[in-house]
């Protein structure tokens, strides 16, 4: 059986509060002493992570991320529980963590690999590489404390990636500066997956984990409150944040035969009673799409009391998750207001299929103002799954059909 890369069990992490500094200086040497207050920022945390298995951790701000993360690199000690690693891990943990701000981009890469535990030779060997990726020009021989937070996150991820680490952990560093370094950042983290690299992050793109991530663990107040394929949890994850913004909502979640997850929520207010997808003009609803054809999603929205203001919206995303179009009644401009208990509204968004041959779903929103987070009525993901096939076009890859030519001509012979 292979060996698990990560196991943490029942690992917790608490900080505690005394009553005065003889009280702490009692329990530092092992006498027992009852704390005034413990904030427990894990609690009773158990998974394992396979050899080659990427996995992102998510939650909201103080729901215990970093303090995971840190125990399991080694920065802090858990409380309780225990957490074993197999093989070398390399983490970029807070922005500038083992950094001088006095000494230079490459004084800080020689002092921070050797932390790492790289060789005095094997820093000299990888300089040239860490420079080149940070792309940093002259401010590599700058003192830190001339870098913005983008340059030091180019600097920590250079060095920290430069060999290929058996678990690579990544906290949200990631998240600031240039967008180009982050798609560059995240090309590596790919490729490290792609040969076998355990990897742990943490990061709120949805989109990114989506895409790289086996498994999606939340944390919620510490405590891990799912555990699964990152489509499910993700799909919670934003129902939770829904719900605490709007008081209590209903969240249902089911697996559908085909595949997609269907994950429904709401107060109930206005409820979606209908939707289907239709060829323009058609009279049935359809399950395969030919590319260039025109579409219509045509529902039935009834209010169940009165309401102030109504949005509806739709949202079209690919297999792996990824939005390829989304938009409601607000960025249109055409938001209904005062609706009458009982009242039903009749939607139809119409649009082109230039999409890719592939499966493809379309969710809806029911709220106010520009996101569900205001008031949320009623929101279903994944509620009309459907195919697209390349009936007539020439031949192309992706998921975006363009009505695209080429003009070639040939340059005269002398």
């Amino acid at each position: 059986m292979t060996e698990n890369a990560l196991v943490v069990s029942h690992a917790g992490k608490a900080y505690a509060t005394y009553s005065s500094d003889l009280a702490r200086f009692a329990r530092w040497v092992g006498l027992p002493t009852r704390p005034k207050s413990e904030f427990h920022a894990v609690r009773d945390a158990t998974f394992s992570i396979r050899p080659g298995e990427t996995v992102a951790i998510v939650g909201q701000n103080g729901a215990g991320k970093s303090t995971l993360l840190k125990m399991i690199t080694g920065t802090v000690r858990p409380t309780s529980g225990s957490i074993v690693t197999h093989g070398r891990v390399n983490a970029i943990l807070e922005l500038g963590l083992g950094f001088n701000m006095e000494f230079t981009g490459r004084e800080n890469v020689r002092q921070s690999g050797g932390l790492l535990g790289y060789s005095s030779a094997e820093v000299e060997r990888l300089m040239p590489e860490i420079e080149a990726f940070a792309e940093l020009g002259e401010y590599f021989d700058n003192p830190l404390r001339t870098y913005s937070t983008g340059m030091q996150a180019r600097l920590a991820f250079s060095l920290v990636t430069a060999v290929r680490p058996d678990i690579l952990i990544v906290d949200e560093v990631l998240s600031v500066g240039d967008s180009y370094f982050q798609h560059k950042s995240f090309d590596r983290i790919r490729k490290f997956r792609d040969e076998g690299v355990t990897i742990l992050l943490v990061t709120h793109s949805m989109g990114d984990v989506k895409e790289l991530c086996d498994r999606v663990i939340l944390l919620d107040k510490g405590a891990i409150l799912r555990d699964g394929p990152p489509d499910e949890v993700v799909d919670y994850y934003n129902a939770m944040i829904a719900e605490k913004e709007n008081a209590k909502l209903s969240i249902e979640q089911r697996r559908q035969k085909n595949g997609w997850l269907h994950t429904e929520f709401g107060n109930g207010l206005a409820k979606v009673e209908t939707i289907d997808l239709y060829d323009a003009g058609g009279t049935e609803p359809i399950a395969v799409a030919r590319v260039g054809t025109e579409l219509e999603v045509r529902s039935r929205i009834r209010a169940s009391q009165d309401l102030a203001e109504l949005v509806i919206g739709h949202r079209i995303t690919d297999r792996t998750g990824h939005i390829v179009w989304g938009s409601n009644l607000w960025h249109s401009r055409q938001v209904l207001r005062d609706l009458r208990a009982g009242e039903t509204i009749d939607c139809v968004l119409r649009f082109p299929c230039m999409l890719g041959p592939g499966s493809y779903s379309i969710s809806f929103g029911l709220h106010t103002k520009d996101t569900h987070l205001e008031e949320c009525f009623h929101r279903a993901d994944n509620q009309i799954v459907f195919d697209v096939m390349n009936a007539d076009k020439p031949t192309f890859i992706g998921t975006t059909y363009l009505d695209a030519s080429f003009d070639v001509q040939l340059g005269s012979t002398t």
